[in-house]
């Protein structure tokens, strides 16, 4: 387990480098808006957003959950790492008619009070920063006692905990104490992260209909040019075409071992709500 004390101030520095880089890689908000547009809706419903709620969607991307939330009648801060996402968010929610505060910030260092939220929200977000129980101990500190925690993470054991898994051999070395985002998506491993912060957990699997992709080579090609993490995958294996290759055929194979007949998918997911003790 890493907590904050033993992450060394200069690793956390690098990371925000790295990750921010990294996810302004391609155009993540198109992939956002055309493969799991639906999730950040059932991340809100699960959360129970109310009307004047406090709602902080920590790393926000371009607002799947945080545009919702405010079309909820809530109180919204979009916060992420990435601010070059925000310029598309700020499109899709002028689109809706949706008002909110987009906020650049770290999710293992939150610029916010403590207890400063009546609910935090993260989807498919907080599970990408590296060092888990920092990340967890920032969402409990700026969650209110009796305030909602709600979050969405890939399994390990679903598909993009499995693309993970297929890429990682041609992926560069994680920092020294980071942990694979996928576990995220592991009840047994959030209710460790939180420990006593929180009561009444509430954790479902579910599976997203993905239906995009008409081929296993679409959904490569597709993410190769849009999502940030493959597409740092695959720079760092383009000096080695024979690796290369490899890396083509195995995302190919995922796929296709994941779509039925008519090329749907479903993409398994854990949504995980519990209250700040």
């Amino acid at each position: 387990m890493t907590d904050t004390a033993v992450v060394p101030p200069d690793v956390l520095t690098a990371v925000r480098t790295k990750h921010r880089a990294l996810w302004a890689l391609g155009d993540y908000p198109m992939l956002a808006a055309e493969v799991i547009p639906g999730l950040g809706p059932v991340l809100v419903e699960a959360a129970g957003v109310r009307p004047g709620d406090s709602v902080l969607d920590v790393a926000a991307g371009s607002g799947n959950a945080a545009i919702p939330a405010a079309l909820a009648g809530a109180r919204v801060i979009a916060s992420d790492l990435t601010p070059e996402l925000f310029d598309a968010g700020r499109a899709a929610a002028a689109a809706v008619g949706a008002e909110l505060t987009w906020a650049e910030a770290d999710a293992h260092a939150l610029p916010f009070d403590d207890g400063a939220f009546d609910t935090v929200l993260s989807c498919v977000g907080v599970m990408f920063a590296p060092f888990h129980q920092t990340a967890a101990d920032e969402l409990l500190r700026v969650t209110r006692p009796g305030g909602t925690i709600a979050l969405i993470a890939w399994t390990p054991a679903g598909f993009i905990g499995q693309m993970f898994a297929t890429m990682k051999p041609y992926a560069p070395a994680p920092p020294p104490g980071a942990e694979p985002p996928p576990l995220w998506g592991d009840e047994a491993h959030v209710r460790t992260l939180f420990g006593d912060g929180v009561t009444d957990v509430r954790a479902e699997v579910r599976s997203l209909p993905v239906t995009r992709f008409a081929s296993g080579a679409e959904f490569r090609d597709f993410f190769k040019a849009l999502y940030g993490p493959t597409i740092a995958v695959y720079r760092n294996v383009a000096d080695d075409a024979a690796r290369t290759a490899e890396l083509d055929a195995a995302l190919l194979d995922l796929a296709t071992r994941f779509q039925d007949a008519d090329g749907a998918m479903g993409w398994e997911y854990l949504l995980l709500t519990a209250t700040r003790r």
